[in-house]
């Protein structure tokens, strides 16, 4: 889906929280109701995540430049860890700081209708948001459950969104159940147990969305099924009589929602013309980016197996490297493991692979008993034989 798609839905929460925020804090004043407070905090910190999400949308489609030469996509993974931090500091912190408050000195709400109101408006609005949300995440992540849905997401404005309405939607609940309880059963703390509830859920959530956006910023794989596909279409030009001999490896790196960075190293057979070369880079890139048009950069290196050996067998000797996810061959796992050896250098790997040890030879002491009586016996009878022809 485009990005544009994913600013609709930043909106849509956006205004669906900004008048809950409102509604809320009027509530808040109104009651003295510490849940309720709480709420309007988690509704103001998700006005301004929104916010946010919207300038690293807006940021992120910058063109490239000079310092910046690969676009400035991943800039929004930058927002919305920023997004992280504010809901961790301000909606969680705020809102325990207010319930152990309210735990320790403990006060009557006073008009509880006017929470079940703005709760029951607030339950609605975000029940749509949340609905709207969660049918286009499911729509691009069909098949899978939500928790996995959420770690494997690339887009992290609509996967803030999603997390920050469900969150939403069960502290909407924990204050509702905090207010019932303050009013039907006399229990004027449980209004403070649960704003504290509800800061150590959005601790929860902003400590899940640091993790998950953190690994985004570091730059993350494309999924297995994307892999297996960019595999399948570089293989269509290996072969005896195709232009490539071996794939070496695949690496790809999410730049963005919509923006891959594809770097693969194959083995061209040899004595092939440069246009040939060119040719088949071509029609490699055609074909990548008409089935995957999320790969906006492909780059293809002319490289030997032995020559990527050697380069992957630095590079395991500088620092290990999971070759799981590089589809390389038994051969080049095998060097990377054991050039990530402590004490063992890339060059001694190589040189291992290059000239394998010889089979180990029988002890001459084990060996004599088997092999002497035999070369004494037939030393005797060319003896024996030499004399008769004298004679």
């Amino acid at each position: 889906m485009a990005r544009s798609d994913s600013t609709i839905f930043v909106l849509i929460a956006l205004g669906a929280n900004l008048g809950i925020a409102l509604a809320k804090f009027a509530a808040a004043a109104w009651t003295n109701s510490s849940a309720m407070l709480s709420e309007a905090i988690h509704s103001l910190v998700d006005t301004s995540n929104q916010a946010l999400l919207l300038l690293g949308l807006k940021r992120s489609k910058r063109p490239a430049d000079a310092s910046h030469p690969f676009g400035y996509s991943k800039e929004l993974y930058f927002w919305g860890f920023v997004v992280a931090v504010l809901l961790f500091s301000m909606g969680a912190g705020v809102s325990i700081y207010e319930g152990v408050h309210k735990l320790l000195e403990p006060h009557p709400i006073s008009d509880p209708h006017i929470n079940y109101i703005v709760l029951g408006v607030a339950m609605t609005l975000e029940g749509y948001s949340t609905y709207r949300a969660l049918k286009e995440f499911n729509r691009r992540q069909p098949g899978k459950k939500i928790v996995d849905a959420l770690r494997q997401s690339k887009d992290a404005a609509l996967f803030t969104v999603v997390l920050e309405d469900i969150a939403a939607m069960i502290g909407l609940t924990l204050a509702l159940l905090g207010v019932m309880a303050a009013h039907l059963l006399a229990l004027d703390w449980a209004d403070g147990a649960a704003s504290v509830a509800i800061g150590l859920l959005l601790a929860m959530v902003a400590v899940f969305m640091a993790i998950e956006i953190r690994s985004l910023i570091i730059g993350e794989a494309v999924s297995n099924d994307t892999q297996r596909g960019l595999r399948e279409l570089i293989e269509t030009e290996v072969g005896p009589d195709k232009s490539i001999r071996a794939i070496n490896e695949i690496r790809t790196m999410h730049l963005g929602p919509e923006d891959v960075l594809l770097a693969a190293s194959v083995d061209f057979h040899d004595g092939l013309a440069s246009e040939t070369v060119e040719a088949t880079t071509a029609r490699l890139e055609r074909a990548i980016q008409t089935r995957y048009p999320v790969v906006r950069r492909l780059f293809l290196e002319a490289q030997s197996v032995a020559a990527h050996h050697a380069a992957l067998a630095r590079e395991a000797e500088r620092h290990p490297v999971d070759t799981s996810s590089l589809g390389v061959s038994d051969d080049a796992k095998a060097i990377a493991s054991a050039a990530a050896s402590p004490g063992i250098s890339a060059q001694e790997v190589l040189a291992t692979q290059a000239h394998p040890p010889a089979p180990p030879q029988m002890d001459e002491q084990k060996a004599a008993p088997c092999v002497q009586p035999h070369s004494v016996a037939t030393s005797q009878k060319k003896k024996k034989a030499k004399k008769s022809r004298r004679r």
